[in-house]
């Protein structure tokens, strides 16, 4: 039998079809085939006719209101400076026995975590005020408007929430 590289020699009929042999007998061997399962379903009841046109596909875009935005930076900063300022609090008194470097730092880590502080409000507070919410359209031919409101409320602890449509 020749061993140098498939690429470098082509095989002749016996060999082949003895290789397919072994292939085949040794791919399907001795595996459990797993049971069927449904993957999909394909509802095949017609669809009621309603114009002309097909469906258009209308890809669902949620923005977030600039002021949940606001605050959501700024309950993550508070969090941040105050976790800063408790974890400075708590160093600087394990840290005043002695004057060191270390002590040094600890004592001025307090006012680190209070410039952080600032500066995320800062922050929340700059990008509050450059929201846009003013929108404009220009349509350049006959348009027909459906406006729904819907009140959402929310009420207890696991958010209870009640929708009314008018």
């Amino acid at each position: 039998m020749d061993f140098r590289p498939a690429s470098d020699r082509s095989m002749s009929d016996a060999e082949a079809a003895a290789e397919a042999e072994w292939i085949l007998r040794t791919a399907f061997h001795d595996q459990p085939r797993p049971a069927p399962a449904p993957t999909s379903f394909r509802d095949d009841t017609p669809l009621p006719k309603i114009g002309s046109t097909p469906p258009v596909l209308q890809p669902e875009t949620r923005m977030v209101p600039a002021w949940a935005a606001g605050t959501a930076v700024a309950s993550i900063g508070i969090g941040a400076g105050i976790i800063g300022a408790g974890c400075g609090v708590w160093l600087v008194l394990q840290g005043l026995a002695a004057v060191t470097l270390t002590s040094v730092l600890m004592v001025t880590l307090p006012l680190a975590a209070l410039a952080a502080l600032a500066t995320a409000i800062g922050s929340t507070v700059q990008h509050a005020r450059a929201t846009v919410t003013h929108t404009e359209h220009h349509y350049n031919a006959p348009v027909t408007q459906h406006v729904q409101h819907t009140e959402q409320t929310a009420r207890g602890f696991l958010g209870r929430i009640t929708n009314r449509t008018r």
